[in-house]
């Protein structure tokens, strides 16, 4: 068996999939995947080996795009021509992550895990007074304008049409890239470096970066998930709870991201992030 726990088989698939449900709705709210929550609950709480975890992860990771992609693409929130455009880059990386993934060691995972998490806090934290307004006109872009990545959603929160112009796609490429490798070294979403990615670089507005970075992150996981599979590290009694738990976890949380105000669970998030970054960073330090 992959775990060392002291519970019973029942009292682990119900606590795993308690919390897989919290992951997927937190995740599927956020763009970023459900692994962050995941992994570190699975190894630190449940004892679970780490990639054993990361195989699970790479298995919440399609199930929370499943359950929340196809929402964001009917509300018109998901751009679909930046997320395939990006995609060029992000399957390349997580191909790349998932190969070098059998060679790091444990505790190398879990000291590279906590630095990402530690990120994820602190992109998340520049935008806690952030809000979809509309945002001043970038610069004209020949390759947006090219590929027409530019867009427009409806925001049921303002009530009103945000319109905005995508630019800098080839940074975004590269960033993605990076993103991408992240997501099969560590078996997560790696929404917390596409989410920002977008944003920061390519000047979406965040709701629209949250619902892409949903509908990518699935087809990322699943580039790296048969080499997981493959290497015998996705364990059915662990991820079978995880698919379900967060799949439905991934369709609540989709039905409110154009409903809600995100920066109480930003707030709420950005110190789970910082708290269980210290602890993952702390176990690859200390062993």
């Amino acid at each position: 068996m992959a775990t060392a726990l002291d519970a019973t088989p029942f009292n682990f698939v119900a606590i795993v999939l308690c919390v897989s449900i919290g992951a997927g709705l937190l995740g599927s709210l956020l763009g970023l995947g459900g692994g962050l929550i995941l992994i570190p609950v699975l190894t630190l709480v449940l004892k679970v080996d780490i990639r054993y975890a990361v195989g699970a992860s790479i298995v919440s990771v399609i199930a929370t795009s499943s359950g929340a992609a196809a929402a964001y693409v009917r509300d018109g929130l998901a751009n679909m021509r930046v997320a395939m455009f990006l995609e060029l880059a992000t399957v390349a990386g997580a191909v790349t992550g998932a190969m070098l993934a059998g060679a790091v060691g444990g505790r190398a995972l879990y000291f590279l895990f906590g630095a990402v998490m530690a990120y994820s806090a602190l992109a998340m934290l520049r935008k806690l007074r952030e809000d979809d307004s509309p945002r001043e006109e970038p610069p004209p872009d020949a390759l947006a304008d090219r590929l027409a990545l530019h867009g427009s959603y409806y925001d049921v929160s303002t009530g009103g049409e945000v319109t905005y112009r995508v630019h800098r796609p080839l940074m975004g490429l590269g960033l993605m890239y990076l993103a991408g490798t992240v997501s099969g070294l560590l078996g997560i979403g790696s929404g917390a470096l596409k989410v920002p990615a977008m944003d920061l670089a390519m000047g979406l507005p965040i709701k629209v970066s949250t619902a892409t970075s949903n509908f990518m992150i699935g087809v990322t996981a699943a580039a790296s998930a048969g080499i997981y599979f493959a290497r015998g590290d996705i364990d059915p009694f662990i991820a079978g709870p995880v698919c379900v738990g967060v799949t439905l976890g991934a369709f609540a949380g989709s039905r409110y991201l154009t409903k809600l105000k995100s920066g109480s669970l930003r707030k709420l998030f950005v110190a789970v992030l910082l708290w269980v970054s210290y602890e993952m960073l702390s176990k690859g330090i200390h062993g």
